[in-house]
């Protein structure tokens, strides 16, 4: 695969974040984080044909079904089980919004961080994009209200991590990231007994109701 087709996926990745800190529907956040996912995946299946290495494809195919599948059809459980139609109210207006991920962007391109853009210099976009998409991740994280925006933000920055390390040749043993699909399917049914919890005490997802755990 070419340095533009890579470029392409990682733009698909960067923009699909972009639109998780943007759309206010729950199911539109769900298919840019399936499709996130999905280019990922495409990704690493890329690294799978340099490599050849047999565990990887099969660390490739759970993560399919793991992230691509499964965690999909979890939130939208969730989402049809407590009605929730629309994700909880951002911390900063849109249009602030808009101006934090042009700076964001602004600075995973930067001439500060080329030390670690340039790991590998013909991937220095690349890591520029991957950059970008795990700032943006971690500021989608921290700008929601809803919990389940939250937790697709903490697998949105994974997903970033795992694109980046990619892109700077970090070795990445198959059973590493076995472990770290294993853990994630963990924390998956973990977040679905939280959120069940928060809906059942506070009748929402919007964890600003968690205030009033302060007194």
């Amino acid at each position: 695969m070419n340095l533009l087709t890579l470029q392409f996926l990682s733009e698909i990745i960067l923009l699909s974040v972009i639109f998780l800190l943007i759309m206010k529907k729950n199911f539109s956040a769900v298919s840019f984080y399936s499709l996130q996912s999905l280019v990922v995946v495409i990704i690493l299946l890329n690294s799978f044909f340099e490599t050849k290495e047999l565990l990887m494809l099969l660390v490739i195919f759970i993560m399919f079904i793991v992230k691509v599948i499964i965690a999909p059809l979890f939130f939208i459980r969730l989402i049809k089980k407590y009605a929730l139609s629309f994700s909880a109210s951002t911390y900063l207006s849109t249009p602030i919004t808009l101006i934090i991920i042009t700076i964001l962007v602004f600075i995973a391109h930067s001439q500060r961080l080329l030390p670690l853009t340039s790991i590998v210099a013909n991937h220095q976009i690349l890591l520029s994009l991957a950059l970008s998409s795990m700032f943006l991740s971690l500021f989608l994280i921290v700008n929601r209200k809803g919990a389940l925006s939250q937790i697709i933000g903490i697998l949105s920055f994974e997903n970033s991590i795992v694109v980046f390390a990619v892109f700077a040749n970090l070795e990445q043993s198959a059973s590493l990231q076995l472990g770290i699909i294993f853990d994630i399917f963990i924390w998956i049914m973990i977040a679905s007994i939280f959120i069940s919890m928060l809906y059942k005490h506070f009748g929402t997802l919007n964890v600003s109701s968690m205030k009033k755990l302060k007194d």
